[in-house]
């Protein structure tokens, strides 16, 4: 007993400073915001009493509504198409190819440069005067410039695909990679075909590096405001693009907090709701 005392006694003593990181950098900004949500704005400071005044707005007002609808569905149009792109790349590295830490770094690469150079790499291609159009125009297969390539969630589901492809590939590569290969070659000798032993053995195990991929992409991606505001223009507008506003160009904190905590909260319903979805639909695979 004793000894299990000082072994449990040591893992505190090991967890307290990544402790006290999490409660300064996550629990205290969190806390901070939910007391400003329930103040309001009066002039260049806050009211006295508290007020749920500003999750009334947030939640009465439909032009809110409206835009948190699009951000989640650009957000899962963003995660669906990275997951779908990134899971034969992620196969390939895990049951193909010879050297895998040359594939692996290779897939490091766009992290080597900046994250806003990549989103203004993007906005030159998809430009009036980018890569795409003037080489259409100069093939004369086009006779002006495309106009639905920038300014849309088009542009906005793209960028931010490309953005977080490496962060949708890594996990999924870790849940193949741990898949043994005795299992394939059972299900073959017992007559399953390529798609049948897919579906019965590889998309099952390989299910938590997929919902943990869609979960990295989903949330932070509904919650993106660089992308959107380079390249979104008015019909690629996010939430987080409002919450911007509110904290930086109108200058009402409360309304800005409120909207932030009303986002997380949805998104956390949201991604529960499909980690649980998910799981039903592959048992029914199976």
């Amino acid at each position: 007993m004793a000894g299990e005392r000082r072994n449990a006694g040591e893992g505190y003593v090991l967890l307290t400073p990544t402790l006290l990181v999490m409660a300064l950098a996550l629990a205290a900004p969190l806390v901070l915001m939910t007391v400003t949500s329930l103040k309001s704005q009066q002039g260049l400071g806050l009211s006295q009493g508290w007020t749920l005044a500003q999750y009334g707005a947030v939640l009465g007002k439909a032009s809110y509504r409206a835009l948190f609808l699009r951000s989640v569905l650009i957000s899962g149009l963003v995660t669906a198409a990275t997951v779908c792109l990134a899971y034969p790349m992620a196969y390939f590295v895990a049951f193909r190819a010879r050297r895998k830490f040359i594939w692996l770094v290779a897939l490091t690469v766009p992290f080597w440069t900046s994250y806003l150079l990549r989103v203004f790499a993007w906005k030159i291609i998809l430009g009036f005067d980018g890569v795409i159009n003037s080489g259409l125009m100069r093939l004369h297969l086009i006779s002006q410039p495309l106009a639905f390539l920038l300014y849309n969630p088009f542009a906005v589901v793209l960028t931010l695909a490309h953005a977080w492809a490496a962060f949708a590939i890594l996990p999924i590569y870790v849940s193949l990679e741990k898949i043994e290969p005795s299992l394939l070659e059972a299900a073959s000798d017992l007559g399953d075909g390529p798609l049948r032993r897919f579906l019965r053995i590889t998309l099952p195990l390989s299910l938590p590096g997929v919902l943990g991929a869609a979960i990295l992409i989903f949330v932070p991606t509904t919650g993106d405001y660089v992308t959107p505001a380079l390249v979104g223009g008015t019909q690629g507008t996010m939430i987080a693009n409002l919450i911007e506003v509110q904290f930086n160009g109108v200058g009402n904190w409360p309304l800005g907090a409120a909207l932030s905590l009303v986002s997380m909260a949805m998104v956390g319903v949201i991604a529960g709701l499909f980690v649980s979805s998910a799981r039903i639909a592959v048992r029914k695979i199976r």
